[in-house]
């Protein structure tokens, strides 16, 4: 059973910056794709950024592009989101997913609970 325990959110202002973390336990293999999705009030999740654990390759969807750095650390089995110039739209529950393989989309089979970035204006 793989668990995904997200952490590092909280309230800024606009143009601040923020990194979440998601900690990863359980049996998964190495050559992983894991995502970052957020999901605000009244709307549908939508993808912000993946990364394939084995070579490092990421996507960005365009609102995270330039802003959002998606990371993986191998060690301690983490996965990272960088985010800067942080904008009130940004506000909504960050939540990371995680699947076994190459990334397909923005499938995932594995996901945690979430933790909430809110910004001020």
């Amino acid at each position: 059973q793989v668990q995904l325990v997200e952490s590092g959110g909280g309230s800024v202002q606009a143009g601040g910056s923020l990194r979440l973390s998601c900690t990863i336990a359980g049996n998964i293999d190495r050559r992983s794709c894991m995502g970052w999705f957020r999901q605000a009030p009244g709307k549908g999740r939508e993808g912000v950024a993946r990364i394939y654990t084995h070579t490092g390759d990421s996507y960005y969807t365009g609102s995270a592009r330039g802003r959002f750095t998606i990371s993986h650390d191998k060690i301690k089995s983490t996965l990272y989101l960088e985010m800067i110039t942080l904008k009130p739209e940004d506000t909504a529950m960050y939540i990371c997913a995680a699947r076994t393989g190459y990334c397909s989309g923005w499938t995932f089979s594995y996901w945690g609970q979430g933790t909430q970035v809110s910004v001020s204006s």
